[in-house]
């Protein structure tokens, strides 16, 4: 593993990947910083251990958007049209990930953080943290995939009313959307993320990676073909040697020493 990038620092713990995003003071979301997430997905990917990966932010805010100086570097429509192209693609990666990402939200998480949290699986939010896409406000839209995102995850009219505004929602108020997979204290976010990441971890990796996997058929509302490719992996995966000391644990009431085989 490469040592830690000009924005982004890299931790590995056992089996879990922690990515801080450092560059205050908002820690905006350059095309640079999107590069070196890429970047960093190349090596966990490669790294056959790894279970899971954390997001967050050093300092006051896990995101507070895209870097407004850069588009002023722009003049052409269709370099805009690129640098959106770019960013999506990135976060598409995220999101079609072979072992779960899960963004720790503290302080902000405004345009681009947004998108990029709601690129993540899971999501564990400050309950006093803002979460939004105010790019109307700036008389532009978000260009991550945003418009396509928020209504999955919190319905098209709370959506459309967010982006059409501008107003930004609390912590608190995104977990009662279901935005966010919980709400905790602001000190306790990033411990939390970890947490979930640890209990991930705990599992066999064929199961995890066949997890993420299956997932994705459901967002894209293809239940057949998702519960056709279950029942074909269910199978499968009960002849791995993991299968075998997972049941043999519950039979004799201990806990699974997995192997990830």
């Amino acid at each position: 593993m490469k040592n830690s990038l000009a924005n982004i620092k890299y931790k590995e713990t056992g089996n879990i990947a922690q990515l801080t995003i450092e560059s205050p003071p908002a820690n905006a979301l350059s095309s640079s910083i999107i590069q070196e997430i890429d970047q960093y997905l190349d090596d966990i990917e490669r790294n056959p251990k790894m279970k899971a990966v954390v997001i967050h932010g050093e300092g006051r805010f896990f995101s507070a958007g895209a870097d407004i100086k850069e588009f002023t570097d722009i003049t052409v429509p269709k370099q805009f049209s690129k640098l959106s192209t770019k960013g999506q693609k990135v976060f598409n990666r995220i999101e079609e990930f072979h072992i779960p990402i899960i963004a720790a939200i503290h302080g902000a998480a405004l345009g681009g953080g947004l998108e990029l949290s709601m690129s993540c699986h899971m999501r564990i939010v400050a309950e006093n943290a803002q979460l939004g896409l105010p790019e109307l406000t700036l008389g532009i839209i978000p260009g991550f995939a945003g418009t396509q995102r928020l209504p999955q995850l919190v319905g098209t009219p709370k959506a459309t009313e967010m982006m059409l505004t501008g107003e930004a929602i609390t912590g608190k108020e995104a977990a009662q959307l279901g935005l966010v997979n919980a709400v905790v204290s602001e000190e306790e976010v990033l411990q939390q993320a970890i947490n979930l990441a640890e209990k991930v971890a705990e599992k066999s990796k064929p199961t995890i990676e066949k997890i993420m996997e299956l997932v994705r058929y459901a967002k894209a509302g293809n239940f057949s073909e998702g519960a056709k490719q279950e029942a074909d992996s269910f199978g499968v995966l009960f002849g791995t040697e993991d299968a075998k000391e997972g049941i043999s644990a519950f039979l004799e009431k201990r806990k699974p020493n997995f192997k990830d085989k």
